[in-house]
């Protein structure tokens, strides 16, 4: 027989888990929204910067900004044109499908925050193909005559969520082992 006072423990568990719930999506949703925020607004400042006449912008000597409008994938990597952009920018979006619905699935808070960095990140690369039908790259890191690919604060967050996922893997996977 069920007691009344479990009852109340049952009932009070849901509140709270339907609080900690809410909480947890909040930080998401903010996680991913504060990403897709700086970056829209780092490439505004950048593109209207370089409306002028000025194609690159010297910081020290290891940085410099540069406007390049990246029709391909990650690092300017596979450019095109017509389909195959259209086909890759498809699959972009079922990607972007697949973390949310593993955001939604995840037990584990870090894991969620790892997702939504990423998401973040992927979520303004994907706006700018629909948008403006390229990306627009601006940080270039160099050394001597050795430039890094030109990428964007989205590939900053995607590449810190990739990263941290990795470690979150690798740190999962010993426990189990211990």
């Amino acid at each position: 027989m069920i007691t009344k006072s479990y009852a109340k423990d049952v009932k009070a568990f849901k509140v709270e888990s339907e609080t900690s719930k809410f909480k947890q999506n909040t930080l998401i949703f903010f996680i991913i929204s504060i990403n897709f925020i700086l970056d829209r607004l780092s490439k505004l400042l950048i593109i209207d910067f370089f409306s002028s006449d000025q194609n690159e912008y010297y910081v020290n000597s290891y940085l410099n900004f540069i406007l390049i409008w990246n029709k391909g994938i990650a690092f300017g990597l596979f450019g095109s044109e017509d389909l195959i952009y259209h086909f890759t920018s498809f699959l972009i979006f079922l990607i972007l499908l697949l973390i949310i619905f593993m955001i939604i699935k995840s037990n584990k808070l870090f894991e969620k925050v790892c997702l939504s960095i990423l998401l973040g990140g992927a979520l303004g690369n994907f706006f700018d193909r629909i948008y403006y039908q390229a990306v627009p790259d601006f940080i270039d890191f160099h050394y001597n005559n050795f430039h890094w690919f030109v990428f964007n604060v989205s590939d900053i967050s995607i590449t810190f969520g990739i990263i941290l996922l990795i470690f979150y893997e690798i740190t999962k996977k010993q426990e189990k082992n211990e």
